[in-house]
């Protein structure tokens, strides 16, 4: 494993995910819902938001969809392959911050998915095969998440 090979990896680790917590805001951001916690930014007066998982363009909800597809598989098989990097996720308050993206982003995804009218049965068939892998993807993250910071530290 690199980060036996090379300790000063879990720095550079702690440095990284503000960024793949920003992916998680930038999804956010783009389906017009509010971010939570700590990385909550104040709303711009002049910045409307118009825009939802409902009514943006077809495209542009794929786009979303492959996007948060892609992070939460590349999350969950990075945890998996190496649990001892959820203590320096848990720094950041990622499961809180995983937590409140699920709530907020998931539903509203799932549900313009299934309201939308597709030209394509497939299109639609591929979007829920894709969320529904994102949802799992997060919930299994979660797990080892939860099963490394708390109920480890408790068993051993």
């Amino acid at each position: 494993n690199i980060f036996t090979q090379q300790p000063s990896y879990f720095g550079d680790l702690d440095e990284t995910l503000p960024t793949v917590l920003q992916v998680f805001n930038n999804i956010l951001h783009k389906c017009g819902l509010q971010c939570e916690g700590a990385s909550a930014e104040p709303q711009k007066l002049e910045e409307k938001v118009n825009v939802t998982p409902g009514n943006m363009p077809l495209q542009e909800l794929k786009d979303i969809v492959l996007y948060l597809c892609d992070t939460c598989t590349t999350l969950w098989a990075f945890l998996d392959v190496f649990p001892l990097a959820c203590q320096t996720f848990q720094k950041h308050d990622f499961c809180y911050r995983l937590a409140s993206f699920y709530e907020l982003a998931i539903p509203e995804l799932e549900s313009a998915i299934k309201k939308r009218h597709y030209e394509d049965t497939s299109v639609f068939a591929d979007l829920w095969r894709r969320i529904s892998h994102s949802r799992k993807k997060m919930i299994e993250a979660f797990h080892i998440l939860i099963n490394q910071v708390c109920l480890q530290p408790i068993l051993e």
